[in-house]
């Protein structure tokens, strides 16, 4: 079964039942609650409904598939907040994965790391969880799955001085992306979130001109918790994009258009299950149909 046939496996929900001919109100709130219910927000859940009643009085739409093709398009159309597509447009460029800890972070870097290596790139994994028992090991281990390199040093060193000397062979060896594992977080720890502004600062420092993404790495089964997360790593490091881990865990996947609305990040990548081709790029249509 491909990728999308397993999320729709396990999101396929329906409200829609007969034919609809009018502008029922207990199908508007009905859908209302199945899309909060499957967490896609409750401001972002009565815009849609809203938007889907207006059109369907406007422009006399009736009958259940093309009602659910109306609201499909208008999710897909929330969906679109950004681009989904990594920037890699410098040699190299740097990936910077953040989150808090338990999300799948340093499994999504192996899995990423596969993916672009698949691809032709020349991948080295930056070992920046210095703090976390094993973390190196855990990172190494991926990056022997990936057939990729690895910066790493012993266990407690600066993080920064590790990312220092991962730029400094990603350049002399010619390496096309550099992924950097981060220390797990808490969002309202601040003096965790100052470790992430140093790095940042250091890869300013050292490639100014280099193409940088921070992916914030969410897990799928904490719905609206990890839309707190989010929104205070975003004011705090800023992030270019979602990673969102453990879609097979959750029925509520609809926290991904509440995450791209609230946040207007786009989300990038997606996982759902533990092989190592389980992180896919996200399809908006794709996943709205899976969804719908």
């Amino acid at each position: 079964m491909g990728f999308w046939q397993k999320l729709k496996k396990l999101y396929m929900g329906d409200v829609f039942g007969a034919a609809i001919s009018e502008a029922d109100e207990a199908f508007f709130d009905d859908l209302e609650e199945m899309l909060i219910l499957a967490d896609v927000g409750m401001q972002t859940s009565m815009d849609a409904v809203a938007e889907l009643r207006q059109i369907m009085i406007e422009d006399k739409i009736s009958g259940q598939e093309p009602v659910k093709q109306c609201l499909r398009d208008i999710l897909v159309e929330k969906l679109n907040v950004g681009e989904t597509a990594l920037d890699l447009s410098t040699k190299p460029s740097i990936v910077l994965m953040i989150g808090v800890n338990g999300v799948g972070k340093t499994t999504s870097i192996g899995k990423l790391a596969n993916s672009l290596r698949l691809q032709g790139k020349r991948v080295l994994l930056c070992a920046g969880d210095t703090f976390r028992a094993a973390a190196a090991d855990q990172l190494e281990v991926w990056s022997n799955r990936a057939r990729c390199e690895i910066v790493r040093q012993k266990e407690g060193a600066d993080p920064g001085a590790v990312l220092f000397d991962a730029l400094q062979a990603a350049r002399a060896r010619g390496v096309d992306v550099v992924i950097c594992d981060t220390a797990g977080r808490l969002h309202n720890k601040s003096h965790l979130m100052a470790e992430l502004a140093k790095l940042r600062r250091i890869i300013d420092r050292e490639m100014p001109d280099a193409a940088l993404e921070t992916l914030l790495v969410l897990d799928a089964t904490t719905g609206q918790n990890g839309l707190i997360q989010a929104k205070q790593f975003k004011e705090t490091t800023g992030c270019t994009g979602i990673v969102l881990t453990k879609l097979d865990g959750t029925a509520k996947g609809g926290i991904v258009i509440g995450i791209a609305q609230e946040l207007q990040v786009p989300v990038k990548f997606v996982g759902l299950g533990e092989d190592i081709k389980d992180l896919q790029p996200f399809d908006a249509r794709e996943y709205v149909n899976a969804l719908i």
